[in-house]
């Protein structure tokens, strides 16, 4: 039977904390399993080199067809229902992907991994905002986003070891098991949560972003963002596998490893931003961003360097995720799954954005021109941050609930000395808003 939601003022269970993390991690695995064993699978279904690209191709379709129509399901569904539907539709999909003997079906099944993939894991991260007390938030949203990050970087190492002992079918049908545990666990589990919006109602992407200042605000840092993060990650393994390095496939993952100690580290960010330092967390994180391309560049000189600069970089840039997910979240309580879809679309567009403009840019101009452009970019996004007339404010909006007495006003302004804004200084213990005399507002509000 399913548990009934905590109130607000009490702190989401351990456990199920622990569940919203695992179950996301295993659901982003899905989309990524694939990446280590193309030639493999181009060698079983006879694809041709040039061609099997495709499958990494429909899987992301599939993502962004999830992030479009259905994760803003969430807002409008039974959540609990919502994920079980998902979660046997995934099953299929695996097994269908397991079970592929043609090039069709194959991409036909990464398509439909893909959507329901993507779908189960930003699903899971709105429910878990939504069951979440206002005071804890940041905290939870950190949690589940540190799962995803494990997943993500997990399912390649993962992937390859099972495709060694049992072939890459072994994969898929080992993925699907988990997933039927998965959904059995989250079943039982799950707190039922009250449906948000009206079935009918659903808020176009654009009328969102002219609705939620949050959201255009900190998708754009998350484009930014996530620009800077394709361009490390797609073309670092072009300097490492050629002289003077010449490293292997498993060296050069290692690297990863070495991000997932910083995105890890980072999970504490959402915590931080509960308390009242969001603003702070991403003018930190902006600067060491920039400062980790510095490491970067020094790879020649040492690649004690580069081990430093993917560090500061992973923690830089997931501990900028992890806030602008729990600020929009919190800037739109009723509309959590349609706010995330559409913040992940920036996601989606500056991690294409990066990846291609990295391979190409190296072929150009090496690796100090990779270096320059995410330094570059990684600047850019500081001046955007800075320059934002709404940034020091919470959520954006013009709520005016009171302020019940004793609770600490806070806002997101980072420099030091700087008043909230009239409409929109939040508190933190409650989440409820009051105005303050115009005469004590910062300018530019």
């Amino acid at each position: 039977m399913a548990i009934i939601a905590q109130p607000p003022t009490s702190r989401l269970p351990f456990a199920l904390l622990l569940l919203f993390a695992c179950a996301a991690g295993l659901n982003v695995a899905n989309v990524y399993y694939a990446q280590p064993l193309l030639d493999a699978l181009a060698a079983d279904l006879q694809i041709s080199t040039a061609r099997i690209g495709a499958v990494i191709a429909a899987t992301q379709l599939g993502s962004v067809a999830a992030l479009l129509w259905v994760v803003p399901l969430g807002d409008r569904m039974d959540r609990r229902r919502l994920m079980a539907i998902q979660t046997g539709g995934l099953v299929l999909a695996l097994l269908a992907v397991a079970l592929a003997a043609q090039a069709w079906s194959l991409l036909l099944s990464m398509l439909a991994v893909g959507l329901l993939g993507t779908a189960m894991t930003q699903g899971l991260i709105a429910y878990a905002a939504a069951a979440a007390g206002k005071h804890e938030r940041g905290r939870v949203v950190g949690a589940a986003q540190a799962g995803v990050v494990v997943g993500l970087l997990m399912a390649r190492v993962v992937a390859g070891a099972v495709a060694d002992l049992g072939g890459w079918r072994a994969v898929y049908l080992l993925s699907a098991a988990l997933m039927v545990v998965t959904g059995t666990l989250l079943w039982a589990r799950l707190p039922r949560l009250p449906v948000s919006t009206p079935p009918t109602a659903r808020t176009g992407l654009i009328a969102l972003l002219r609705q939620q200042p949050v959201l255009r605000q900190r998708g754009v840092l998350g484009l930014l963002l996530f620009t800077v993060f394709g361009l490390f990650w797609s073309s670092m393994s072009l300097p490492l596998g050629a002289p003077p390095y010449v490293l292997s496939h498993t060296a050069i993952g290692a690297f990863a490893l070495v991000g997932l100690l910083g995105a890890l580290a980072a999970a504490r960010s959402g915590h931080w931003s509960d308390r009242g330092h969001a603003g702070r967390i991403t003018t930190g994180a902006l600067w060491l961003m920039l400062l980790s391309w510095l490491l970067i560049a020094a790879m020649s000189r040492h690649l004690g360097w580069l081990v430093l600069g993917v560090l500061l970089l992973d923690l830089a840039v997931q501990a900028l995720h992890v806030t602008n997910q729990s600020r929009i979240l919190a800037a739109a309580a009723h509309a959590q799954a349609q706010v995330i879809a559409a913040y992940m679309l920036f996601y989606a567009a500056g991690s294409g954005l990066g990846a291609l403009a990295g391979s190409a840019l190296h072929a150009a101009f090496g690796w100090p021109g990779v270096c320059m452009a995410g330094a570059g970019v990684s600047l850019l996004a500081l001046v955007v941050w800075w320059a934002m007339t709404g940034y020091h404010t919470i959520t954006g909006g013009h709520e005016s609930l009171p302020v019940p007495a004793g609770s600490r006003l806070d806002n997101e302004r980072s420099r030091p000395g700087a008043a909230a804004c009239p409409h929109t200084a939040t508190s933190i213990n409650s989440g409820a808003t009051a105005t303050i005399p115009p005469g004590n507002a910062a300018r530019g509000c």
